[in-house]
């Protein structure tokens, strides 16, 4: 896989037009984008553009929320989380680069209820790549991919956006 293999803005529109699709079949108007760090806050401002959505990305970090936490310890770069508005009684669009086994979103649906109680969550990535290892599937998906076992595929940027294949190559 190389970087032309996958366009990022390309994705963008695609989820967005999806997203649109959704909202309206729910009857969804304005819901708060909330970007799980770091790839999905930069996904959660490229749809916030082309949503016109109001009020600004909120963004979530899930290290403390994590199942692995324990086994794993913190990250390095633990970043804050900012959710602009209360979440209870709000729609909320959860936003990241890539879903695989479901433990980043779960982290992330924990995460989120510190910050209120939402009506509703709805979950938009750009890349689903399989490999659920809980039962979390996203609401709206630009693409699906499957990649070998100890693979990874990690977004870089924030400009340009672009997805790099980490890991042993079989």
């Amino acid at each position: 896989m190389t970087d032309a293999e996958i366009d990022v803005p390309q994705l963008l529109d695609t989820v967005a037009a999806e997203i649109n699709t959704e909202l309206e079949r729910r009857g969804i108007r304005s819901p708060i984008l909330v970007g799980i760090h770091t790839g999905g806050v930069w996904v959660a401002r490229g749809l916030h553009d082309r949503l016109l959505a109001r009020p600004p990305v909120g963004t979530l970090e899930v290290a403390f929320h994590r199942d692995d936490y324990a086994t794993s310890g913190l990250k390095a770069a633990v970043q804050t989380s900012e959710v602009p508005v209360t979440l209870d009684g709000r729609a909320v669009l959860l936003v990241d680069d890539v879903i695989h086994t479901g433990r980043t979103t779960r982290a992330a649906l924990n995460a989120l209820f510190d910050f209120g109680r939402p009506q509703q969550v709805l979950l938009a990535v750009l890349v689903d790549r399989g490999g659920r290892e809980l039962p979390v599937q996203p609401d709206v998906t630009g693409t699906r991919l499957e990649l070998p076992g100890g693979q990874r595929l990690k977004l870089r940027g924030p400009e340009p956006l672009r997805f790099m294949l980490e890991g042993e190559t079989p």
